[in-house]
């Protein structure tokens, strides 16, 4: 086994900023778009249909810029620490949106920020191993601050995304690294930096992602 290979700074800050692109691209396009009938539409029935649309897709925006704000940004000064229970919060906003549902079953604790930043990229990729929609349910064990993590994703046609255990282990490849391979390259990271252990378990119906405290 190959060790982690380490991207140059400006590209990492470069390909995150995509990945957090790539996710609200969608429903802020749907604003716009609705914008532009309330504009040209004069038919009550359309213009209500615009409004509901933007109403929506200014929801799914905003849950997405909170979650990547936890998941990606600073969450506060080196050292800091971040609320399970925020976690929870823009987790489950963000999931409204998505084709799985959530399960939350982890108790309101502090722990290290980089802890709670590994737990939402995590949550992200239980999500890709189940495309087709299902259910993901999410335990956490133990106390601050050596929680484990367990997310079971049950959904029908389950799959381990190609390279996703070599990006985990920080192993680029000859593919190299884009704007789709940042997002489990960088939750390796975390999981290096936070000192915890990830692995991941192909089932008959899903996909288990496990994070321990490293011995």
């Amino acid at each position: 086994m190959s060790d982690a290979t380490s991207l140059e700074a400006l590209d990492f800050a470069a390909l995150m900023c995509s990945r957090v692109c790539h996710d609200i691209i969608s429903p802020v396009g749907a604003i716009t778009n609705g914008l532009e009938v309330l504009e040209e539409e004069q038919n009550e029935e359309m213009r209500a249909f615009a409004l509901d649309l933007i109403r929506k897709s200014a929801k799914t925006a905003s849950a997405k810029l909170k979650f990547a704000r936890l998941a990606f940004g600073a969450a506060g000064s080196a050292g800091a620490e971040v609320d399970l229970g925020d976690a929870e919060a823009v987790a489950r906003g963000y999931m409204e949106s998505e084709k799985a549902s959530l399960v939350w079953e982890a108790q309101r604790q502090l722990l290290p920020k980089n802890r709670v930043k590994l737990l939402l990229n995590l949550l992200l990729l239980s999500i890709s191993t189940i495309p087709r929609g299902g259910t993901i349910t999410l335990v956490g064990t133990g106390t601050a601050p050596d929680v484990a993590f367990r997310l079971t994703a049950i959904g029908p046609s389950p799959r381990v995304p190609p390279r996703l255990p070599d990006l985990l282990a920080g192993r680029m490849g000859e593919e190299g690294i884009d704007a789709h391979a940042i997002q489990p390259y960088y939750a390796g990271s975390l999981a290096r930096d936070a000192q915890m252990t990830v692995t991941l378990d192909k089932l008959e119906d899903g996909v288990v992602i496990e994070a321990k405290p490293a011995a």
